[in-house]
């Protein structure tokens, strides 16, 4: 499901009017900001925070300026994408680094909201980008939550230190020495959580702060719980002080009132999101980016980084290279579909496509498509996916009986498969597998 589909769809619908009635009377812009703040309510965003932002975006869109301009709901739309990317925290809040190694990031949260593999995640990330990260288990009352860090951890290829039941303030102190010895510069507390804040949780919470000085405290909340994540942060920050935000599951809330609301209640900015269930999808929270796409615009900026995480520039060259010389095979196909399925679902991508964002809702994509191709590929013999050209009848009718398809979705691929080479030596200024995904 795409993010923030719900609003992004309302914003549009409302947009879509104005666009279509050239100049724009107060009254015309008063209605289109009264649906506005009923399609923020009904995303779950705080009342006060919808209202304050209606009442911003109003005072703006009725200047001179806009009223008076060639295209006065082009001028309207930008004024709320700017005003919902100030309230957001208007850049990337990117996280604090000690001057004297290693960071200590304290990351707390209620029972449920998955802040235990938030820490691997978040560990993970910060290796990919140099950092040598030691995860610190700090929870020693949910069972198995100690053993479900070590599991998270080696996924993320993350070391653990764990002390078990041991007082989690000694626990914390004693993996800051260890991070000193071995020379790890970040270190990451998995502190205990709560099914509701209680002030036992947040002494404990306040005692591993005041012992370990923490260069960041990270709550994570669950985006799905809408307003009670905003109620949750509220708490937390009185207690604690915390410095961000991480939202999990923002993948699965459609809604995104959580998002739009916690730094406009807080003060404090969003930092991470979640964006799904393996170790990679964690994702900085770039307000700007998250404000185009709620208004349709895309976000092109983040469908780049996800092509050069997924095909590296060496790699990008090599395929556009296999391209010109005609000599591209299924080999190469199969490489492609591995990089196409690190990107994420099918559907997140062309969302992030200016133009394309509003009208992949009632698209039919088969996500499992790529699944059912490299099937299909994988039951190729290694001459047959050389040369596809000598796939006749009985060789059809064979690879659909090994892969488990039909000889017609045999057809089909092959069919795709010559018309994406045909088009590809059309491309004279073409950038590969890049260009075409």
């Amino acid at each position: 499901m795409a993010l923030f589909s719900s609003l992004s769809e309302k914003f549009n619908h409302i947009f879509s009017k104005l666009t279509k009635r050239g100049k724009l009377t107060e009254l015309e812009i008063k209605e289109a900001m009264r649906e506005v703040r009923i399609a923020l309510l009904e995303a779950d965003v705080n009342y006060m925070v919808a209202k304050d932002f209606v009442k911003k975006v109003s005072e703006k869109a009725v200047g001179d300026e806009v009223m008076k301009s060639l295209t006065p709901a082009q001028q309207v739309i930008k004024i709320v994408r700017d005003e919902l990317t100030e309230l957001m925290s208007s850049q990337n809040q990117k996280l604090a680094i000690s001057s004297a190694p290693p960071t200590i990031i304290m990351m707390c949260g209620l029972q449920g909201a998955g802040k235990t593999t938030m820490c691997a995640k978040l560990g993970a990330h910060l290796k990919k980008s140099g950092k040598r990260p030691l995860l610190v288990a700090c929870d020693i009352y949910r069972p198995a939550a100690i053993n479900q860090l070590q599991v998270v951890g080696k996924q993320a290829g993350v070391e653990v230190f764990e002390r078990g039941t041991q007082n989690p303030v000694k626990t914390a102190k004693q993996a800051i020495d260890h991070a000193k010895r071995q020379g790890l510069d970040t270190v990451i507390i998995d502190t205990a959580g709560r099914l509701h804040i209680n002030e036992e949780l947040m002494r404990e919470l306040q005692e591993i702060k005041r012992e370990v000085k923490p260069t960041e405290i990270l709550l994570v909340v669950d985006s799905m719980t809408g307003q009670d994540a905003v109620t949750v942060a509220e708490s937390f920050n009185r207690d604690l002080d915390i410095t961000g935000v991480v939202l999990t599951k923002l993948d699965g809330d459609t809604r995104g009132g959580s998002a739009l609301s916690i730094k406009a209640i807080t003060g404090k900015p969003i930092k991470f999101t979640g964006v799904g269930e393996k170790i990679g999808d964690l994702e900085p929270f770039y307000p700007d980016r998250i404000a185009s796409r709620i208004l349709g615009m895309g976000d092109v900026l983040s469908l780049i980084e996800k092509a050069q995480e997924a095909v590296s520039e060496e790699e990008a060259k090599a395929i556009e290279k296999k391209f010109r010389e005609n000599s591209f095979t299924f080999d190469d196909y199969l490489v492609q579909v591995e990089s196409i399925k690190k990107m994420g679902s099918i559907k997140d991508i062309l969302g992030m496509i200016p133009g394309l964002s509003g009208k992949i809702k009632n698209l039919d994509i088969d996500e499992n498509q790529l699944a059912i191709n490299k099937a299909i590929i994988q039951s190729m013999t290694p001459q047959e996916r050389r040369s596809p050209e000598i796939i006749k009848a009985s060789r059809r009718q064979r690879i659909a009986n090994g892969s488990g398809t039909s000889v017609q979705q045999v057809n089909q691929l092959l069919k795709q498969f010559e018309q994406t080479k045909e088009m590809m030596k059309q491309m004279k200024n073409g950038r590969g597998m890049r260009g075409l995904f």
